[in-house]
């Protein structure tokens, strides 16, 4: 299962039959009307705070870095971190990019464990303040605009989330419920080692919570983001409205079935606007402006990648991180 998620032509066709069905539900050439027409200066503005997300997201993973004392320098970790993301474009949405990161990661400090550990309670600690945001957003919007069917997502949506997230924060106590004989099994053993690591980091609890708020300016930055392009297409959703929608829209972005972003995350917030009355080729327009924006972040990375690293030889064969 887990290659087939993996493989690029199956993720490539999902994209492609889902944005064929959205193309056919929706006017394309309206939509790209919209995008022509965005006021420039607001998207100058989403420009600079996708690039601000990023120095964030460098910042959260540095301090689990110093946390489990994993011997970088600053620069070089910031170095992986853009890179990876870069390369990540063209690798499974949401997963790629992490996976990248903490093989880079390992290569350089020949500590594969707590680099993928690190990678994991980064990733870990992003959802779950997703999940917040999202149960953040809904309280707020409901108090004016009850909708029980976007409530009824949200809610389910983070429950699942944060449930899922405790039990990878303690995997490593109900991973040891199995028969002590399996422990040895690989399919056993390499989950353990994983959750062993992503344990270490329970005995720095202002670590996690440092990175935890990062991790909610992280979210939030997106949001302010998603709205900023909303202005720009001349859209009136309440910004309430945007912490509701935006957290269930970041999640599909994680989930490993699309390209780059393009496909499934656009359909679900295509979806998630309607009960506003937002014409569908003025959400395909924003959905659409969100993954490019998002891409547009991963520019730095690609110049990066392009440059001689200054440890080349501590370089592994996924690009020069």
């Amino acid at each position: 299962m887990m290659r087939w998620l993996r493989s690029f032509w199956v993720r490539a066709v999902v994209t492609g039959l889902i944005l064929t069905w959205l193309l056919r539900q929706v006017d394309g050439g309206a939509a790209l009307r919209t995008m022509v027409a965005a006021d420039p200066w607001a998207l100058m503005i989403v420009v600079g705070l996708v690039l601000l997300d990023r120095v964030v997201m460098i910042w959260r993973w540095l301090l689990l870095l110093r946390a489990s004392g994993t011997p970088i320098a600053t620069a070089a970790a910031a170095r992986i971190f853009l890179v990876s993301s870069f390369v990540g474009s063209f690798l499974p949405a949401g997963v790629g990019g992490d996976a990248a990161r903490a093989y880079a990661l390992g290569r350089r400090t020949a500590q594969r464990g707590a680099a993928l550990a690190s990678v994991a309670v980064d990733r870990i600690l992003g959802v779950v303040a997703i999940a917040l945001m999202g149960a953040i957003g809904v309280a707020i919007y409901a108090r004016a605009h009850p909708d029980p069917q976007v409530q009824a997502v949200a809610t389910v949506s983070a429950a699942a989330v944060v449930v899922g997230s405790a039990a990878l924060c303690w995997a490593d106590r109900w991973l040891r419920w199995l028969p002590a004989a399996w422990h040895g099994w690989t399919p056993v053993r390499l989950p353990l080692r994983l959750a062993d690591g992503i344990a270490a980091y329970r005995a720095t609890p202002r670590t996690l919570a440092s990175v935890f708020a990062l991790s909610l300016l992280v979210q939030l930055l997106r949001i302010v983001q998603a709205y900023g392009l909303g202005l720009a297409l001349g859209m009136t959703v309440p910004f309430s409205y945007y912490l509701v929608f935006m957290p269930i829209g970041l999640l599909m972005l994680l989930l490993p079935l699309s390209v780059s972003g393009f496909g499934l995350p656009q359909g679900v917030m295509i979806w998630l606007l309607r009960p506003l009355g937002v014409p569908d080729p003025q959400s395909l327009a924003l959905t659409t402006l969100i993954v490019l924006s998002g891409l547009v972040g991963n520019l730095p990375g690609a110049w990066l990648y392009l440059r001689p690293s200054p440890d080349h030889a501590a370089d592994g064969p996924v690009g020069k991180l």
